[in-house]
């Protein structure tokens, strides 16, 4: 769906959230369209300690929450049953009166296959604001309206260890241009980032980059709290 301008201003909905760069712009497009944004919605790991998309530490996600001023829903799950649990969050929702979701997809079907099948099974509408633009255009939009993220995990395959904590601005752009191999906006799951302020955020995070792992394939970063930090 192509947005327009403030014509969903009463229409209430859930960002679809990972902490990256797609759903921060997905929600940042919601807004400027009107639509109504009262949670975010997260799954994590089965223990609870990682967004099970990115792997990065679930508190960080709940910070996000609370920087932006919106709730987060949060469920474990593991790989095998998120689907369901995904449905259960989605019937939670719905029971909340909430009829629309928002989703960061730019161009993968199998992804928008997955949303419009999962959502038309409990009754919301997905809308998918980045739906088929551009990718370099993108990037741009994220930089020029001054968010700020940092490259969180890689696919060891595509990118390695040294691309951990990299900024996402135009010299991050030119850089991942020159390679050639890998898409623009990781739709591929090629890196995953970590945004940390921006024009939705009442103020930025803090945070220390720390350890680097390699796990299962893919190079993750930690990020440590500052003894500022204010929300732990």
């Amino acid at each position: 769906m192509r947005l327009g301008g403030g014509e969903y201003m009463e229409i209430e909905a859930f960002c679809s959230w990972s902490g990256g760069k797609e759903c921060t712009m997905a929600l940042y497009e919601a807004r400027k369209a009107g639509f109504n944004i009262t949670h975010l919605l997260n799954m994590a790991s089965e223990d609870g300690v990682h967004s099970r998309t990115h792997g990065i530490d679930s508190s960080w996600l709940v910070l996000q929450a609370k920087a932006i001023g919106l709730p987060i829903i949060q469920r474990t799950t593991s790989w095998e049953g998120y689907e369901q649990t995904y449905k259960g969050a989605l019937n939670h929702l719905g029971q909340e009166g909430i009829t629309t979701g928002i989703f960061g997809d730019i161009d993968l079907i199998q992804h928008r296959e997955w949303v419009e099948r999962v959502c038309s099974a409990c009754g919301i509408m997905p809308v998918l604001p980045l739906w088929q633009k551009e990718r370099e255009e993108l990037l741009n939009v994220f930089i020029d309206n001054g968010f700020r993220a940092i490259i969180v995990a890689t696919d060891a395959r595509y990118l390695g260890g040294e691309w951990l904590g990299k900024e996402i601005n135009n010299n991050f752009i030119k850089e991942t241009k020159s390679l050639g191999t890998i898409d623009l906006c990781g739709e591929r799951g090629e890196y995953h980032t970590f945004v940390y302020a921006g024009p939705i955020f009442k103020k930025p995070l803090k945070f220390k980059p720390s350890q680097k792992m390699l796990r299962e394939g893919n190079w993750l970063l930690k990020l440590d709290y500052p003894t500022s930090q204010e929300g732990r």
